[in-house]
């Protein structure tokens, strides 16, 4: 059935499980992007093992939910992400116990992921925002129809976006251009394979909980600002 943009006033049952995942996947990919790994012919950041499924929540989200409860859960990733980073830095900076010899490593490890984190923050809400966005405009244009469509070409430019932002913050000065260049290319084809490999375990979550929450959002009304805290 199509909806007006809103989940207002709408029991919701699944959303709040979604939003935690998908925090989840944020957090412990920032962490995991201190780590340069070789796979294959890939080489990129740890976090792109993980970080592609947040953009299939994205896709998720906004499909079922719309627009609206996308930003909601974005920006819900992006203050979590925010936390983790100061806590993350204060822990570092306080003394730590005489007999507790692993300072060193926190601080090379883990005092690095500020930058990380900040660098994500920005190509997040970018990549994230640019693929909800898009997502949500082709719906309307393609009256619902050909999903595997929208999803493959939001994530085409919502990744593009998020890799070459991050890639850039998190590791320009710090690696060789031609590594940069390499974690780039090979971030972008594992990131958007992911999702297209994942295409079918799409559409099935999207029947699923368009199924049980009897909900299916068209933003035809909806103010795409990203900054808008409208519910």
């Amino acid at each position: 059935m199509q909806r007006k943009a809103t989940t207002k006033g709408h029991a919701t049952r699944y959303l709040e499980i979604i939003t935690g995942i998908f925090v989840a996947v944020v957090i412990v990919s920032n962490i995991a992007s201190t780590k340069i790994l070789l796979l294959g012919p890939f080489t990129f950041d740890g976090g792109t093992l993980l970080f592609p499924i947040s953009y299939i929540f994205g896709d998720i989200l906004t499909e079922v939910y719309g627009y609206k409860a996308s930003r909601r859960v974005i920006w819900t990733g992006f203050l979590s992400c925010i936390m983790m980073s100061f806590v993350l830095w204060i822990v570092g900076t306080l003394p730590s116990a005489g007999d507790w010899p692993h300072q060193e490593a926190y601080r090379n490890i883990l005092m690095y992921t500020p930058r990380i984190a900040i660098a994500s923050l920005i190509a997040f809400s970018a990549g994230e925002f640019s693929n909800s966005y898009i997502l949500a405009k082709m719906k309307i244009r393609m009256k619902g129809r050909f999903l595997w469509m929208r999803t493959i070409g939001s994530t085409l430019v919502g990744e593009g976006v998020d890799t070459a932002i991050f890639c850039v913050i998190a590791f320009a000065g710090m690696l060789p251009n031609s590594l940069l260049a390499a974690i780039i290319i090979s971030n972008y084809i594992f990131k958007v394979g992911v999702e297209v490999l994942a295409t079918p375990a799409t559409y099935k979550a999207v029947a699923f909980l368009k199924k049980r929450e009897e909900l299916d959002v068209y933003d035809t009304e909806t103010k795409f600002n990203p900054f808008s805290m409208q519910i």
